[in-house]
């Protein structure tokens, strides 16, 4: 019998890769044969940005085009996914064959996707081969996505995703409750809630939904079903999926800075943010009077940072990138608290360096992610809108110089850090999830 030989494909955009990725690395140092398929597009890019480890070349790469035109824009998400569901699922079938005509030893037998890849569980179930669901949101996201028809014919939303009327709900009574606004589809076009739900069904095909996450972090959640399977956090270091180059410079800055004295602020792969918002968080940085790293991403494709900074901005006391090693700032010793999209990837990463946040969610899951640092878990605060919908250069000093002598919360990062990275040790219930999961596999 060979050994498990799993297929991964992800959605190819950052917060989608990483995570399958850093679970590729996982199973292949479990001695577990992984292809990791990226589109022609997103390959390029991880390639020019270079980084390659030893450890890496254990997971195969290769790749399928995702039907669109080299110049055609790949951050309009809703035209990437038609294209890729157009024409990926006819070419996937001749790459297993090609696959495993070169081993035959090791023929997949599993096949991993995250969300919106469902087809090619589709795909892999007409070849007789077993699927699973990598969620690179947290198992919340996931419980409310899968709740879809119920809160249907519920009455509390409607057919387009959108609330029925302004009220808190909980998806089961060991969860806490949550805002009908903040639903992890809200602000989507109704083809993306649609596409959304019919996700969901296909889905049903993997047999587990396996979560990014640990039971301790919201264990209301995996009582919804029985599908659910946390394997998270994790933490295994990879520089080959990265988009954009990082920017390491900064590592060698933060060593010259006082123990936890450094503001870190970053808004993740996607999130854009509106012109007088990035004014205000320019000044709000000066305000504070603090050393800082502000993460200001080149636009997605590719161009420059389309916001100007303003006439009065010194920054003279940060430093200012265009991508970073997220994970090696947030464990600096340097570093004193984290200003967050909210995005889950960086809320674990934030979690497993036992880092306070500051909270300025943008969109989707962002939302419920922040309620759980502030509300559930109480690691950190929110940051309030004005009037006009914009956090205030007050607003940040204010909370900032609150969150820093703040020693409860610090203390209750620094316990949720050791209980959460716990679940990966030897005998963690996460490496119990991830040993039940291979054998499967077999």
């Amino acid at each position: 019998m060979g050994r498990p030989h799993f297929l991964c494909l992800p959605l190819p955009i950052q917060g989608h890769v990483n995570p399958l990725m850093q679970f590729s690395l996982l199973l292949a140092k479990h001695g577990c044969k992984v292809t990791f398929v990226h589109t022609e597009f997103s390959h390029k890019r991880a390639n020019t940005a270079g980084g390659d480890n030893k450890e890496e070349a254990q997971v195969e790469l290769v790749t399928l085009p995702d039907g669109l035109d080299p110049q055609d824009d790949r951050s309009d998400v809703a035209k990437l996914l038609l294209s890729m569901k157009s024409t990926m699922p006819a070419l996937l079938p001749k790459l297993i064959q090609d696959i495993d005509a070169s081993d035959v030893e090791n023929k997949i037998t599993c096949i991993i996707v995250t969300i919106n890849m469902g087809w090619a569980l589709e795909v892999g179930h007409k070849l007789g081969i077993k699927g699973a669901l990598l969620c690179p949101a947290s198992a919340t996201s996931l419980a409310s996505a899968a709740s879809i028809p119920k809160l249907i014919q519920d009455g509390i939303i409607d057919s387009q995703g959108l609330a029925t009327k302004k009220q808190e709900i909980q998806l089961s009574p060991t969860m806490p409750k949550m805002d009908t606004a903040h639903f992890p589809w809200r602000g989507f076009k109704k083809i993306f809630f649609d596409n959304l739900v019919q996700e969901m069904q296909t889905l049903e095909l993997g047999e587990w939904w396996l979560c990014n996450t640990t039971y301790d972090l919201e264990p209301g959640a995996f009582s919804l079903s029985p599908k659910f399977l946390p394997i998270g956090p994790l933490v295994e270091n990879s520089n080959r999926s990265s988009f954009w180059e990082e920017d390491t410079a900064c590592l060698e800055w933060l060593d010259q800075q006082p123990a936890q004295s450094v503001v870190y602020v970053s808004f993740g792969s996607l999130a854009v943010m509106d012109p007088n918002q990035f004014k205000e968080l320019a000044l709000g940085l000066d305000l504070l009077d603090k050393p800082f790293i502000w993460v200001v991403r080149p636009s997605n494709d590719g161009k420059e940072n389309v916001n100007a900074y303003p006439d009065d901005f010194h920054g003279s006391k940060g430093k200012i990138v265009g991508w970073a090693p997220q994970k090696k700032i947030l464990s600096h010793p340097s570093l004193a608290c984290f200003i967050s999209h909210c995005g889950w990837n960086s809320t674990l990463e934030g979690i497993c360096a036992g880092v306070p946040f500051l909270c300025s969610p943008c969109t989707t899951d962002q939302f419920l992610n922040r309620n759980y640092i502030c509300d559930v878990w109480k690691i950190g605060v929110g940051l309030e809108k004005d009037e006009s919908g914009i956090v205030s250069r007050e607003e940040i000093r204010k909370k900032v110089d609150e969150l820093l002598v703040d020693e409860d919360i610090k203390a209750r990062s620094l316990k949720l850090k050791e209980m959460t990275i716990d679940n990966i040790q030897e005998s963690g219930q996460s490496s119990k999830n991830l040993s039940f999961f291979m054998d499967w596999a077999k």
